[in-house]
């Protein structure tokens, strides 16, 4: 009956509105997925590094001055490999001021790893910090995704069905390569997983560049209209520029 499909429709179009509702009650500068390589190419050690990277980044004195003065960040962290992890690695916070930065600092350095399989999923890593940004009670003005990684994709969500989803969204898609076992792989980043406006690479040389890394990535993304160049060698920075 034409009544009854109309009414399942709309059941389910509230369904899906409601997390877009809900994100509305708090508004921010920036909506931001850290989304964290736990694949079997991390070890121990190296995703230790990736979190200490994480936090030591946030709590450099140029990123705890940016978003106090931003109008507010939301950030979430979440990890993949084959698939995204239950959930987030720390689940949505909201940034404006130092103590803030710095307790979302400490919650980071202190995740324990979630284990969700071997391979290296970028596609469906993407699409779960999508659903992330949709499902958060946050609103902002820009909607940005971090791929953090050392390899490339091999399972999952095909990475061009991935970045059409974002750029449908309206999000930006940027990347961290740390080139420990594929040199180049900046290269890789940018022309199979970085989409959206202003969308780019940092590369790191391996797990220990990371902090630097993710500090010169977030500079970026919280003040986008400055041009930092590409650096010395192991420092690159590469633009989407479709």
């Amino acid at each position: 009956m034409k009544w009854a499909s109309a009414l399942l429709t709309v059941v389910l179009y509230m369904a899906w509105a409601a997390p877009k509702q809900a994100a509305a009650q708090s508004e921010v500068a920036l909506e931001l997925v850290l989304a964290v390589d736990t694949s079997s190419s991390v070890n121990a050690t190296e995703y230790g590094l990736q979190m200490r990277g994480i936090a030591a980044a946030f709590r450099s004195q140029e990123v705890i001055d940016l978003i106090s003065h931003s109008g507010g960040v939301a950030v979430a962290v979440i990890q993949w490999s084959s698939r995204a992890a239950p959930g987030s690695a720390v689940t949505w916070r909201r940034l404006d001021d130092e103590a803030s930065v710095l307790a979302f600092a400490a919650e980071v350095e202190a995740s324990p790893r979630a284990s969700v399989g071997s391979l290296t999923g970028i596609g469906t890593a993407i699409s779960s910090a999508l659903r992330a940004l949709d499902e958060n009670r946050f609103a902002g003005r820009r909607r940005k995704i971090d791929i953090s990684g050392d390899g490339q994709t091999n399972t999952g969500l095909p990475l061009e069905e991935a970045r059409k989803l974002a750029r449908s969204s309206d999000v930006t898609v940027n990347g961290l390569a740390i080139e420990t076992d594929i040199p180049e792989l900046a290269t890789y980043f940018r022309n199979q997983i970085i989409a959206g406006p202003d969308a780019f690479v940092i590369a790191a040389a391996d797990y220990v560049d990371f902090a630097r890394a993710m500090q010169e990535k977030l500079l970026r993304e919280l003040e986008p209209k400055i041009s930092r160049g590409p650096g010395p060698p192991g420092r690159r920075v590469m633009l989407d520029r479709r």
